[in-house]
């Protein structure tokens, strides 16, 4: 305990002075840069730093304009307060505002030289010309003009000073004034200035500290004790000395606090402003300041507010994600860029847990490292065969179960709405061999390019995007279409563009793509087909604690529960053998229920993986974010840039999803998929089809037609009567007006083979 022999209750508050009412009308009269400054605006609230938690609280970020802490008396060791009286205004308990002797002599010291040599402001006016300077002036005008040397600046200031007095306490005015003023390097207020100098609260400050902090008030620049440390130590000990001669110390304090060194720690503890101080956490940041931008409140806002922003940020999730992103991807990949985020569901909110990127966050270029979105912007390379799941989901909701068969024409395809802008059409390929007919959930998990064009002809392109977008993909009806003639965004968005033009090339994940918006998806999927913002904000609380409202947009029930709970089934096979995401779950040795979606672009320049489990959705990208995009390659240590490509949607991507969830799982229960709705894996009516095998062929045909199939006819020899139908393609589900092939007995019996050795 220090024994200051400051009496801080001893002031004369009351006294007025004669000259007090002339300097008044002095004032009012004064035309100067200060006009219109009251002292009710100067007894306004400061600019605050902002601070972004993760979701236990922990400090990721700081938002400021100014690094400042609003604390109160009590936070501030008393040493502070006497040294900054005894080198600053040793009157200031005896003086209403003027300390009107000092005034006087510097009167007539400057009238006597003809400019301004002596000030004798008190702590009162020096907090009006800061507060003036340091929160009321906005541009480097009224920056100069502020602390501009004219009479009429120094009567307005009097005037004000003494109007302060009269409104605000002695305390009030000191703690005003120390929480306003700049102390240098960044430094905004006592709690700053403690912090960055000393890496303390200003409560613990010594009195070597606090006489350190009082002699820079005088000049933060002269007296900085990083590049004047002279000159800092020796401003420091006449404060020392002042205090010493003023009775606040007693000799054995002096001389020990001069004794003391400087002590200022090396490096400062200075805050980093914004998103670039987050580290791995940085594009969550950067995403925060962005959602709460839409919903109405401003990065200036936000820069002054001195707001608590507790995120959705979980730190484990965030440590599990990063590192199987770097471990696929290194940083400082010349060629490949990883992108994942993770997204709890839920009907009334869904929450983001973590999102990242393989490339640091920041400003190097050189070093690779990027502020672009990477993990919630749209990644223009698109997510590949993901974009089924929306052509499977239209398909669904117009009458298809997750068990209908569906035709899988071969390679090679030539489809009636998938075709080039010269309206020829273009052979839709696959990426391996595939039996005719798969149930929809065995294509989802073999992903054939062939079954999906055709699905779409039966759903129609605008339905599939219209599904995207309903499910998740809300940036597709924002995004401007970029003409690729011209490279210039259009005033029609990439939704609208799609659906004029019937881009059947939709479904294989052509579109610049959000991998958030993905994850969001999954989200969407696993909270019964609620679609909420993928929100990245807890709470958030202004300095006083009180909660500030933000304005986001509603959760809304956009599919069937019943759909979305079955779709989740039916793309449950990607990680059982046969699935394309087989391998990337066996090495981790993955065993709990999940459903899941690879995507590969046509030409591998990105890949993608899409994973949902009950507690949380997770969508990743990998792909070429360089300038002049080619396509990636796998290989040892990360994909790289390659003349054909080889990276698919199960391998980096899959082995992202797994590496992080598998981890961040390990302890959790297994959950299972929700329950399947009857409705939504048999299908509706309209997809049965009629067998008719056994019936005469014009029967047979009656009936198919008559349910809304074409029928073709071919013959076969056969032991049964002819005109009787011996066989159907296909059998059991089909596309509505899918065409059913029949073969009609000829009545004639085959000849049998020749026996083995004879002929």
């Amino acid at each position: 305990m220090l024994g200051l022999c400051l009496i801080a209750g001893v002031v004369v508050a009351g006294v007025s002075y004669p000259v007090a009412a002339g300097a008044g009308v002095a004032a009012t009269q004064a035309s100067d840069s200060l006009s219109g400054v009251s002292a009710e605006l100067i007894a306004g609230s400061l600019p605050q730093t902002t601070t972004i938690t993760d979701n236990r609280g922990t400090p990721i970020a700081h938002l400021f304009a100014q690094d400042r802490e609003i604390v109160g008396t009590d936070d501030v060791a008393p040493a502070m307060i006497a040294a900054l009286i005894a080198v600053e205004d040793r009157r200031f308990f005896e003086h209403g505002g003027v300390d009107w002797p000092g005034t006087m002599r510097a009167v007539l010291a400057n009238t006597a030289a003809g400019d301004i040599e002596q000030g004798a402001s008190t702590l009162t006016q020096q907090y009006v010309k800061n507060y003036t300077l340091y929160v009321l002036a906005n541009t480097e005008a009224e920056r100069l003009q502020a602390v501009e040397q004219t009479p009429a600046r120094k009567l307005r200031e009097v005037q004000i000073a003494l109007q302060l007095e009269q409104q605000l306490s002695k305390q009030e005015i000191l703690i005003r004034y120390l929480n306003t003023v700049y102390w240098g390097n960044g430094a905004y207020g006592i709690a700053a200035a403690a912090r960055t100098y000393f890496g303390v609260t200003p409560d613990q400050l010594t009195i070597p500290q606090a006489a350190l902090l009082a002699g820079m008030v005088r000049s933060t620049s002269g007296f900085d004790p990083v590049r004047h440390p002279d000159a800092a130590h020796e401003r420091r000990d006449l404060v020392i000395r002042l205090m010493h001669e003023q009775g606040m110390i007693d000799e054995e304090q002096a001389q020990a606090s001069l004794a003391s060194p400087l002590g200022v720690d090396t490096p400062l503890h200075t805050r980093p402003n914004g998103c670039l101080g987050a580290g791995d956490n940085g594009f969550f940041c950067s995403y925060v300041i962005e959602y709460l931008e839409e919903a109405g409140i401003p990065r200036s806002q936000l820069d002054r507010g001195g707001y608590t922003i507790r995120t959705t940020l979980d730190p484990d999730t965030m440590a599990a994600m990063t590192a199987s992103l770097k471990a696929q991807v290194p940083p400082d990949s010349p060629d490949a860029a990883n992108v994942m985020a993770i997204v709890e569901p839920g009907t009334g909110q869904h929450r983001v847990l973590a999102m990242g990127s393989s490339r640091v966050y920041g400003l190097d270029a050189a070093a690779r490292e990027t502020s672009y979105g990477l993990p919630y912007e749209p990644v223009n390379l698109g997510a590949g065969s993901v974009y089924k799941i929306f052509t499977a989901a239209t398909a669904m909701e117009k009458g298809l179960g997750i068990d209908t068969q569906i035709e899988v024409p071969p390679g090679g395809y030539a489809s009636p709405i998938y075709r080039d802008g010269s309206g020829r059409p273009i052979p839709v390929q696959n990426a391996g061999s595939y039996p005719p007919r798969l149930s929809l959930t065995d294509a989802l998990a073999q992903s054939p390019n062939t079954a999906f064009i055709r699905l779409e002809e039966f759903t129609g392109v605008p339905p599939v995007v219209d599904m995207a977008v309903r499910l998740g993909m809300r940036s597709l009806a924002t995004t401007p279409f970029v003409d690729p003639a011209t490279g210039r965004a259009t005033d029609r968005s990439i939704a609208e563009v799609t659906k004029a033009q019937r881009q059947a090339s939709f479904t294989l994940g052509v579109t610049p793509t959000s991998v958030l918006e993905l994850a969001n998806v999954g989200a969407t999927l696993a909270s019964s087909g609620t679609w909420c913002p993928p929100d990245p904000v807890e709470s958030i609380t202004d300095p006083a604690g009180n909660p500030v409202p933000v304005t986001e947009a509603p959760c809304e029930q956009v599919v069937e529960p019943g759909l979305a709970n079955t779709l989740l089934t039916g793309l449950s096979r990607d990680d059982k053998p046969g699935g394309t995401a087989a391998g990337a779950a066996s090495q981790v040795g993955w065993n709990r229920p999940m459903a899941g979606k690879t995507g590969t672009t046509q030409v591998h320049q990105s890949a993608a993986f899409f994973g949902v489990v009950p507690q949380m959705s997770g969508a990743v990208i990998t792909f070429d974010n360089s300038a002049h995009p080619r396509p990636l390659c796998d290989g040892p240590g990360a994909p790289f840039a390659c003349r054909s490509g080889t990276i698919f949607g199960g391998r980096t991507p899959a082995q992202t999803w797994f590496g992080t969830m598998q981890p961040l799982l390990a302890d959790d229960p297994v959950l299972p998929l929700p329950p399947t709705d009857p409705r939504y894996v048999e299908g509706g009516a309209a997809t049965r089809i009629p067998d008719v095998i056994g019936r005469p062929e014009a029967d047979a045909r009656a009936v198919l037609e008559r349910a809304g199939f074409p029928v073709t006819v071919g013959t076969v020899d056969n032991a049964a009567p002819a005109g009787i139908v011996v066989g159907q393609s296909p059998r059991g589900t089909a596309l509505p007006e899918e065409t059913v092939s029949l073969l009609i007995s000829t009545g004639r019996v085959p000849p049998p083979p020749p026996a083995p050795g004879t002929g």
